[in-house]
């Protein structure tokens, strides 16, 4: 079984070695084969440079960069770095370390446990939370998802997380007929899976905020999450 870990990147020149080396420090410990697939979107402060240098140090075998010409948006990304991905099973987090690579053992023994297609990170059970974030952003995102659970009734309890594992073949059907490019392509994903009767299952995780660099999450990100939330709720 061979894992592929999709990091798409802007501007993460200082989070990137510190991402691999936990990434590598975790599959390491669980004897599991795995490759880091980075995405970088012409990152102007040298982020593609670290990945090069990672790259050289660790191998091809282990570490592959996609190198495209802007941002495109984070969908986009995750597709271009599939296309890359040689894995069986698919791990889909940020690279802002924001998702500690600690949890994905506990996602793979859900998966392995439960034979289901998908296993998601909420911050919204019982183990779960968010740490680094003040009372108007937890508010905002637990909003956001009251909205999407009411609007689309998803069957999760955190729409908007980003950290999942998947089955690849279940991955490369439902990619395909995404049609949001941004922050809404996480919601998209899980309401198209349950549609296709997919099994979803959760385990909860800690979200910590970035302690490097900018966060991306913006007005504009907003409006295009609301967007992607009425376009689901009419069409699915």
């Amino acid at each position: 079984m061979l894992y592929s870990v999709i990091l798409p990147t802007y501007n993460e020149r200082e989070n990137l070695p510190i991402i691999f080396y936990l990434l590598h420090k975790t599959f390491e410990a669980c004897k599991l084969r795995f490759e880091v697939v980075v995405v970088d979107d012409n990152s102007p402060d040298g982020t593609k440079s670290v990945a090069e240098a990672i790259q050289k140090s660790y191998g091809n075998e282990l570490v592959t960069i996609v190198s495209r010409a802007g941002k495109l948006g984070l969908g986009s990304a995750y597709v271009a770095g599939l296309k890359s991905a040689r894995g069986d099973r698919i791990v889909l987090m940020d690279a802002d370390l924001s998702h500690h690579p600690s949890a994905i053992p506990d996602m793979i023994r859900v998966m392995d446990e439960k034979k289901c297609e998908i296993v998601t990170g909420t911050r919204y059970r019982k183990g779960g939370g968010v740490a680094g974030w003040d009372t108007k952003r937890k508010l905002t995102s637990k909003g956001a998802n009251v909205l999407a659970d009411f609007l689309l009734n998803p069957g999760v309890s955190d729409l908007t997380g980003s950290f999942r594992l998947y089955r690849r073949d279940i991955l490369e059907q439902i990619l395909p007929k995404v049609k949001s490019t941004g922050y809404s392509f996480q919601m998209e994903i899980v309401v198209l899976a349950k549609k296709m009767g997919c099994v979803i299952e959760e385990i909860p995780i800690t979200f910590v905020d970035r302690l490097y660099g900018e966060s991306k999450l913006g007005p504009r990100e907003i409006v295009l999450y609301l967007k992607g939330l009425v376009h689901l709720f009419f069409t699915t």
